[in-house]
């Protein structure tokens, strides 16, 4: 069974892009551009994050 400490690199960028999306879907202008940028943000954390040691 594989450790849960292989993922901890893996809740911050996720937690950003479900955050985001979650404000993205709320139906008010501000929130949307705000969920938008969260999720950009959280997808280039987690590509930086990806392979390193």
């Amino acid at each position: 069974m594989a450790s849960l400490l292989g993922y901890a690199d893996e809740i911050g960028p996720t937690t950003l892009i479900i955050v985001g999306f979650l404000l993205f879907v709320f139906p008010e202008p501000a929130t949307s551009a705000l969920g938008a940028g969260l999720m950009l943000f959280g997808a280039a954390y987690w590509f930086w994050e990806w392979n390193r040691p």
